[in-house]
């Protein structure tokens, strides 16, 4: 066997044991697990939300929104069904779990719900549900519901703007649903999930060649994605400096010159 085919057998056995080490709660395996069943997004949310009837027919996976600015803001799982949207955040950074973050989902969520003219009465109730690695307030409990209420009105009337955000704590193990839910998030080995829809799809992406392979591509574009990221923060950095034109930048950088120009128009704006 010549080097280059044993480089390649090494990457090969190298991306099968990182494979092998991801959980539901991790982005690039969730990403995969979930994009096109409709059947695991029904699943959750009726386990998080206390909803048998609940009925989910398509989810979107690391879906766009922008705002005003054009600031993008990325959905982990987002679905809209029965006049509703939901959108199911997997937090492991406790900092991005922040109460600011999920009440600007919302407000996305809501600029982009209603058209030119529409009433405002047309905006769907709409969920943010934060899934964190850890119990976020620290209280054991399964779920924490965020309200807004009016404070001085009999005692605290609820302020129904149809805004709901939920804390979903990833280290709860009761012994119930909920409980089961979270150890499958956390769970490594399909063989002890207790939920079929989330064993089968773990199964598939760990354990057959065509699940591993699909697999591996996600892994890599997850990796092209982040270095694009970091290539556009330096591209940033070397803007504010003012010593490189954007035309010097984009090829230090590799980057598309009409990326840099964006972001130097967004810089002089």
């Amino acid at each position: 066997m010549d080097v280059e085919n044993r480089s390649q057998k090494i990457v090969s056995e190298d991306i099968r044991r990182k494979i092998q080490e991801f959980r539901l709660m991790d982005d690039e395996f969730m990403t995969a697990c979930f994009e096109g069943q409709p059947g695991c997004m029904e699943l959750i949310l009726r386990i998080i939300l206390d909803r048998s009837d609940l009925v989910v027919d398509s989810v979107d996976v690391q879906m766009y929104l922008k705002n005003l600015q054009g600031r993008s803001l990325q959905l982990d799982l987002h679905s809209q069904t029965d006049g509703s949207e939901y959108n199911v955040e997997f937090q492991r950074d406790a900092e991005r779990a922040m109460p600011k973050r999920a009440r600007y989902h919302g407000s996305v969520m809501d600029a982009n719900a209603l058209k030119a003219g529409e009433d405002f009465d047309r905006l769907p109730e709409t969920y943010v549900i934060f899934v964190t690695e850890d119990d976020y307030y620290g209280c054991g409990e399964a779920v924490y519901h965020v309200e807004r209420f009016v404070t001085n009105a009999d005692g605290g009337r609820l302020f129904d703007d149809g805004l709901h955000i939920l804390y979903v704590n990833g280290a709860y193990a009761g012994d119930d649903d909920m409980g089961r839910l979270m150890h499958d998030f956390r769970c490594k080995d399909p063989e002890d999930m207790n939920y079929s829809e989330l064993k089968e799809r773990t199964r598939y992406f760990k354990e057959t060649e065509e699940g591993v392979r699909k697999m591996s591509e996600v892994m890599k574009s997850y990796v092209d994605e982040e270095v694009h990221k970091e290539k556009l923060k330096t591209a940033v950095k070397m803007l504010e400096n003012g010593k490189l034109s954007c035309d010097e930048i984009s090829k230090i950088l590799d980057l598309p010159l009409e990326e840099v120009e964006e972001l130097a128009g967004k810089k002089s704006a």
